[in-house]
């Protein structure tokens, strides 16, 4: 039988291996373990990829929205506006600074942050807005920064699902005040481990993280406010450094993939697929339709081979962690449509013309089944 794997990181290292080879060997004998020269030179031309002035590379995506709400003064009592549709760290981040999520829904096509119910949600309190960019697609960045410009409020991006995606001409990262990235293996940009960053344009904001993330140090053994101890490796900086050269073809690949699945699984009734108004918008971190009785589709192509995903089941302000807040279901209709409906399939650069072919077969083959 054949079989398709949701994400495939084994092939694309195999690929790369000599030179990521080269790369490790390199890092063991410089013994440059912690931040120093592959990390600074990553970080130099991850800040060019994004268009941004500065980047500062960190141990992990939920680390860098930390370190930019904290740079950017999110305090315990602050507001900061989001999405219910993400992964936990999106609220992770704000909940470290001891401020509060306030969730606002969805956009029905983009599956993003929907701007127009932004504003309504703004008291004395917020501080920022943060959008996510997801499953690769960048949010509605003009209409969120205008809002933000209005009432005086911080602009911050997670794009831990988006590196490389644009907004009316702009590569994310560069458009609110901060970018903040996940390098997590499975990324379109993975590390060999875990690390992520923070991209920006003020200087003040880059400086203040370079110093949070080191022990908060103004010269050896001063340190200056509460810092942390959240630094990039040596070893992930150089492999992403390495990898960064192949991004582009990468991502090309991904919107050849996605065009092939939206020709060939257009009009199936019963199936949803994504809308995308801009193609540079997108840079398919994952290609999720909506379908009926999720579970069961599910079962039926892994019962043929096809393994997919769910990105993401539970509304942020459903989970546990965050009952305190007091949101109720019903409270956000498309996000909670959405979730109970959403199956993530195969994607990744590697993916072959043969495997794309099979899973559209049994996609149709399971849906005229039905």
């Amino acid at each position: 039988m054949t079989s398709v794997p949701f994400l495939d990181l084994k092939s694309q290292n195999r690929a790369m291996w000599a030179e990521l080879k080269d790369t490790v060997e390199n890092i063991v004998a410089e013994a440059q373990f912690i931040l120093g020269p592959h990390v600074q030179a990553f970080e130099q031309r991850f800040a060019e990829f994004c268009g941004a002035k500065h980047c500062i590379g960190l141990n992990n995506g939920t680390t860098a929205l930390h370190m930019a709400l904290l740079a950017f003064d999110v305090d315990p009592g602050d507001e900061v506006i989001t999405t219910p549709h993400s992964w936990i760290s999106t609220c992770w981040g704000i909940a470290y600074t001891g401020a509060k999520p306030v969730f606002v829904d969805i956009d029905r096509r983009s599956y993003n942050l929907d701007p127009n119910l932004v504003e309504a949600a703004i008291t004395p309190r917020t501080k920022a807005v943060l959008p996510v960019h997801l499953y690769g697609q960048a949010a509605e960045m003009t209409a969120l920064r205008d809002i933000c410009e209005r009432h005086n409020l911080r602009l911050i991006e997670d794009a831990a699902q988006a590196h490389g995606a644009q907004h009316a001409g702009h590569t994310v990262g560069s458009i609110g005040d901060a970018g903040c990235f996940s390098f997590y293996p499975g990324k379109n940009l993975g590390a060999f481990g875990e690390a992520g960053a923070v991209t920006t344009n003020s200087d003040p904001i880059a400086a203040r993280i370079r110093s949070l993330r080191d022990h908060a140090q103004d010269g050896r053994h001063n340190h200056v406010e509460i810092g942390y101890n959240t630094r990039m490796e040596g070893l992930q900086g150089a492999v992403l450094d390495a990898k960064l050269k192949h991004l582009a073809e990468w991502t090309q690949r991904r919107r050849d993939h996605a065009n092939y699945y939206l020709g060939q699984l257009k009009g199936i009734p019963g199936l949803t697929l994504p809308a995308v108004d801009d193609p540079l918008s997108h840079v398919w971190h994952l290609f999720v339709v909506l379908v009926n009785d999720r579970d069961q589709f599910r079962a039926d192509l892994e019962k043929r081979g096809v393994a997919t995903g769910v990105h993401y089941p539970t509304p942020i302000p459903s989970q546990p962690a965050f009952k305190h807040l007091g949101y109720k279901r019903g409270q956000f209709p498309v996000t909670e449509d959405v979730m109970s409906r959403c199956v993530s399939l195969p994607m990744f650069p590697e993916l072959t013309e043969a495997q794309q072919e099979y899973v559209v077969a049994i996609i149709r083959d399971v849906i005229n089944k039905r």
